[in-house]
């Protein structure tokens, strides 16, 4: 039902001409996002338990449509996913009076909202941050309210939101504050003037003696602000990793598009072999792995887990690298046309770019990756990917065209590696480290799609998910292969033997890997030009 309205809501009031405008403008839509907020739709009411005047949407709910509004406007979007992050805080920590109150006021009022944590000195370590809130005691010596001094950046909403969630120390620890809109001492800077999501407000924020009453902590006990902040993380950094599938897909729905139309040498691009294999066909491989992974990870949230940091971080990363070396790929499709503001396809590179930087770059999420599955692979006696390989077995063992005991045995040389670098120390290179990162993501977003092309057997999307699979595995074993060689023989920790040894004991076939791979290319290119690709 939202995915239909979102498609009513794209034709009538985010065209192409008014996204356009507002980017070259650099026009916060307020009107258009207050619409958006209003009783006549009420896009907010997914992400709000219906106890609180909700419709209690669930992750793979708000995925869904976090990756639709992206292939809109990912300038929209972030200003939509901004009020969702100014509100978890509440959601995971307040009191019920606090819920009742400011759900309500955002069910009821359509308020936007903003997430002020983000400092000058302090991007993703949140640690680090010097916002600071002073007690202030009534005559009886209970602390009646806090004085707020100190500086955010770079805060989506800033300059337009109704209230803010604000992360500053106290002396009992970092703990969420809501600011209202007008409060003395609270001054919103001005509008950033951004490469991309030119059509977002981003604006820094000024704390001097901000005073806010007590019951305006969230939760009521000062002090939690950081287990607040990381029970999200996982959350909302798959929310980010689907606007990375969102920008890629809707630059490769333009390609797609545009290499129907496009006569070259007698004969469309999309039937080009040179066009489609290079700029098409694995874009849409990874993004489909992607998306699997991502629908993985919002089923266990919804299921209950709560701890998938981790998991929102290899999410995030792969999903948004993959979508913005989409957009590049999309500008090259296009040639010249893709230089030009009318096609679009150049606005998608300039706004996808910012989701592999905001809510925590590329390298910070490499860094929670490599160190937390290194962590996991030690302490189960490198177990950890040893199940995800057998689950590769028992689907090859049912389905022997997905290849996928070829990607049980990339999945076991990612684990060799881990082990081999933790035994010879190699893992206190933070490039080593960032290398494992990248090897566990397309591990573990490639076995995802595999999972899904066997789940999806005698489907209608069947054979394009198994192309899919087959084209992403091939790819992903290029990505490991390249990156265990060079952690292997590229830092001096083993000797040439050694380090052929450890490859080779794995059970991966690096040529094995790669056979069929043209082939299932050109299979996938003509389904994707058929319209299998969405």
């Amino acid at each position: 039902m939202v995915l239909d309205l979102l498609a009513q809501i794209r034709q009538r009031m985010l065209t192409p001409e008014k996204l356009r405008q507002w980017d070259a403008e650099e026009i916060f839509p307020e009107e258009a996002i207050r619409e958006l907020l209003g009783p006549k739709i009420g896009l907010q009411l997914l992400f709000i338990p219906e106890q609180y005047g909700g419709m209690g949407g669930g992750a793979r709910d708000i995925a869904a449509v976090s990756e639709e509004m992206a292939k809109i406007c990912l300038g929209v979007a972030t200003a939509f996913l901004a009020i969702h992050l100014g509100t978890d805080p509440i959601l995971v920590g307040a009191t019920h009076e606090q819920k009742e109150k400011w759900l309500g006021k955002l069910a009821e009022e359509g308020t936007i909202v903003a997430y002020g944590v983000t400092e000058p000195e302090a991007g993703s370590n949140l640690q680090s941050f010097k916002t600071t809130a002073t007690p202030v005691t009534g005559d009886g010596g209970a602390v009646v309210g806090y004085k707020i001094n100190g500086n955010k950046q770079f805060i989506s909403n800033g300059g337009y939101a109704d209230f803010l969630t604000v992360l500053a120390d106290t002396p009992e620890g970092p703990t969420f504050f809501i600011v209202e809109k007008g409060q003395p001492g609270f001054t919103p800077g001005k509008a950033e003037d951004k490469h991309g999501i030119r059509s977002s407000n981003t604006a820094p924020l000024t704390f001097d003696d901000c005073y806010v009453p007590v019951e305006n902590l969230v939760g009521g006990v000062p002090g939690k602000g950081l287990i607040q902040a990381n029970e999200v993380f996982g959350y909302t950094r798959l929310m980010v990793a689907c606007f990375g599938l969102g920008g890629g897909v809707a630059a490769l729905e333009k390609v797609i598009a545009y290499a129907k139309e496009r006569i070259q040498f007698g004969s469309p691009l999309i039937e080009k072999q040179g066009y489609t294999h290079k700029l098409v066909v694995p874009y849409a491989a990874k993004l489909e792995a992607a998306r699997a992974y991502i629908e993985e990870v919002a089923e266990r949230l919804d299921s209950g887990e709560s701890d998938l940091q981790v998991e929102g971080a290899i999410a995030k990363l792969f999903a948004t690298e993959t979508g913005n070396a989409a957009a590049d790929a999309a500008i090259q499709a296009l040639g010249g046309y893709g230089y030009i503001r009318e096609y679009d396809v150049e606005k998608i590179k300039r706004d996808v770019k910012i989701t592999t930087i905001y809510e925590g770059t590329s390298e910070i999420q490499q860094l929670i990756i490599s160190t937390f599955r290194w962590r996991s692979s030690v302490q189960s006696k490198y177990e950890y990917y040893e199940n995800i390989a057998a689950q590769m077995d028992a689907i090859a063992a049912q389905h022997a065209d997905l290849k996928a005991d070829v990607f049980a045995g990339l999945v076991r040389l990612v684990n060799k590696v881990i082990e081999e670098a933790h035994k010879a120390k190699a893992t206190r290179q933070q490039y080593v480290m960032f290398h494992i990162a990248t090897m566990a993501a397309v591990a573990e977003t490639g076995a995802a799609l595999l999972k899904k092309a066997a789940a999806a057997a005698g489907s209608d999307e069947a054979d394009y998910l198994k192309n899919a699979a087959r084209v992403n595995s091939a790819l992903a074993a290029q990505t490991v292969f390249t990156l265990a060689n060079e952690i292997l023989y590229g830092t001096g920790k083993w000797e040439a033997a050694d380090a052929a040894a450890v490859l080779g004991s794995a059970g991966f076939d690096y040529t094995v890997s790669q056979s069929g791979l043209v082939t299932d290319m050109d299979a996938l290119a003509l389904q994707v030009s058929e319209g299998a690709f969405k």
